[in-house]
């Protein structure tokens, strides 16, 4: 037993000498605490935040593997807890990323790490390995239309009782727009339905068309608001059957309508007026873009308008990266982003004629800080829809993506567009009449 002590002691010894180097240089405030209850304080007394390690293995393998996910996969699991400031323990991802060591001190870090005296494996994190390993078979799917319908279930379909408790009363999970930044997420919500219609111009009668229609906000705003005629596709069966009830509940079944279905099974050609879609072509991959709109293209009817709502990257492609990795293996396994020109001349070679581009960047920041302040306060009531590690996954990435809001690593763009025509003007001269006060 004695001997047992003095290896714990030592290990955590030699754990305090690691992190006191591995971020000497940390501007922050913050505090470590180790498996035995000892401590590293960085910045003062009063640390922004504080990380537990609840085992010695996770600081060896850390060092060990230098994988930079190593932090946030152990987070997941519950090997490491997180206390205070969530954006702020957010910064150790450029900190660590941007940490250059020498070859003399990556081999003193290394021989150190291997001091450690790890403990016999545990089943902590079993249910985020399970988790993982089931998102890896999705991701093992072959046929491109089974990919997009797991990796949309796995995402979108992990509850609506879960989402519920953090998304607005309409639930609506994509970018607001806030007329200023300390309106409630219920009226930016709003504001974005009626900010999509008015660019529409939508007029009663017409036929919209919602690819990605969500919980179906949207179309049942614009028939209850416009008038239009309202189908939704999507391909989330939670969402499908939650939108079919409203419908029912509404009164809208003359109306409104929905359906499971990929965006590539549509038939027909000048089918639409209007055609939206928000936040769903994030999930189409960059080499099905040309696809998608083409398909767009073809179900509008000449000169009838199109509005692309999604977001961007500051980077063309989708290299692998910290950022990009951890997307794919934890929360969009079919998520790909591309920068906003490309998108732009992607559109154009589909025939489609661009009239109006906003960004929304800082809407979304605001969106995604109120997501994290809804969900950390319904943590307890989150618990009983999903695991701890699913609720600290989407903790963690909702806080992280506002960081690169914040930052402009990512953007959101409303790209409005319409069906070429010879001699066919959709759209007025001007934007008055986006911020007049009548439907128009």
């Amino acid at each position: 037993m004695a001997n047992h002590d003095w290896n714990e002691s030592a290990s955590a010894s030699t754990a305090r000498q690691i992190l006191q180097r591995l971020f000497r240089d940390f501007d922050g405030s913050a505090r470590f605490r180790l498996w035995d209850g000892s401590e590293v304080s960085l910045g003062g007394n009063s640390p922004d935040f504080a990380l537990t390690f609840r085992t010695p293995n996770v600081l060896q393998k850390m060092v060990l593997t230098r994988h930079p996910l190593r932090l946030v996969e152990s987070y997941f699991q519950g090997l490491i807890d997180l206390d205070g400031n969530l954006y702020s323990a957010l910064r150790l991802r450029h900190y660590l990323s941007s940490l250059r060591l020498s070859l003399g001190e990556k081999a003193m870090l290394t021989a150190k790490a291997l001091m450690i005296n790890p403990v016999s494996a545990r089943t902590e994190g079993g249910d985020a390995r399970r988790w993982s390993k089931t998102l890896r078979q999705t991701l093992g799917l072959e046929a491109d239309k089974s990919l997009n319908r797991n990796a949309i279930s796995f995402h979108y379909d992990v509850s609506n009782d879960f989402y519920a408790l953090w998304l607005d009363e309409q639930m609506i999970y994509s970018c607001a727009y806030f007329e200023r930044a300390e309106q409630s997420l219920e009226q930016a919500q709003c504001n974005k339905l009626d900010h999509i219609c008015r660019k529409l111009r939508l007029r009663p009668g017409e036929r919209l068309l919602d690819i990605g229609c969500g919980w179906g906000a949207l179309i049942c705003w614009a028939t209850e608001h416009y008038g239009v005629h309202a189908h939704g596709i999507t391909l989330s069966r939670k969402q499908y059957e939650h939108v079919q009830k409203t419908i029912r509940q509404r009164g809208l079944e003359n109306k409104v309508s929905v359906e499971l279905r990929d965006y590539r099974d549509l038939q027909g050609e000048g089918v639409y007026d209007k055609l939206v879609s928000v936040g769903m072509f994030e999930h189409v991959g960059l080499k099905n873009l040309p696809t998608y709109f083409a398909i767009a293209h073809r179900q509008l009817k000449p000169g009838g308008l199109f509005l692309n709502h999604g977001i961007t990257s500051d980077t063309h492609g989708w290299k692998k990266s910290v950022t990009t990795e951890f997307i794919n293996r934890y929360v969009f396994p079919d998520g790909q982003l591309e920068t906003v020109s490309t998108v732009q001349q992607m559109m154009e070679e589909a025939n489609l004629e661009i009239h109006d581009v906003e960004s929304l960047r800082r809407h979304y920041a605001l969106t995604l800080r109120e997501w994290v302040k809804r969900l950390d306060a319904n943590h307890e009531a989150a618990l009983q829809y999903v695991s701890e590690s699913v609720y600290r996954v989407w903790r963690l990435y909702m806080a992280a993506c506002a960081m690169q809001f914040e930052e402009g690593e990512i953007g959101v763009y409303q790209i409005l567009s319409s069906r070429r025509a010879p001699f066919v003007s959709p759209l007025p001269l001007t934007r008055r009449d986006l911020y007049g006060n009548d439907n128009a």
